[in-house]
């Protein structure tokens, strides 16, 4: 059982992860050099339809996985290293961005872009750029904690 949850775990941060850094790295520069507000904006409103329900399935997998293996095999908070200390706050943090990304202003852009408002659908997509960005370094940071914490952090 704990293979599986360790799997699903690393399976459902890649997912998560990966997908913000290549909207963030590869297809937001390109998007924002090649096309008007009008497509760039429905553009993105319709990656994130597509792309949000895959970061809910990945949010819960992530956190059922990270407190069973925490609490069901090692023992509890007490037992695990600082590095998973980290990883659990760091993951909560990136939650709580997402969350605030999901409800305001992926919210007003979806109403933005179906009202045709342009000037205010870019606004907000100035803002989930913003907290993409900032999620996708916290991201990377987690990973790194969770492949190399147990060595660099005691």
């Amino acid at each position: 059982m704990m293979g599986f949850a360790a799997l699903l775990h690393v399976i459902s941060a890649v997912i998560w992860v990966g997908g913000m850094f290549f909207a963030y790295m590869v297809l937001r520069p390109v998007a924002a050099g090649q096309l008007e507000p009008p497509a760039r904006l429905t553009l993105w409103a319709g990656v994130f339809d597509n792309f949000f329900p895959w970061v809910w399935s990945a949010i819960l997998a992530i956190l059922a996985t990270g407190f069973w293996m925490i609490f069901a095999v090692f023992g509890g908070m007490g037992s695990v290293g600082l590095y998973v200390h980290a990883m659990l706050g760091l993951g909560l943090l990136m939650v709580l961005i997402f969350l605030h990304v999901y409800f305001a202003p992926y919210r007003r852009l979806k109403r933005a872009v179906a009202a045709q408002d342009w000037p205010s659908g870019g606004k907000q997509l100035a803002q989930i750029r913003l907290l993409v960005g900032v999620n996708t370094i916290i991201g990377l940071l987690t990973v790194a904690i969770a492949s190399g914490g147990r060595y660099l952090i005691a």
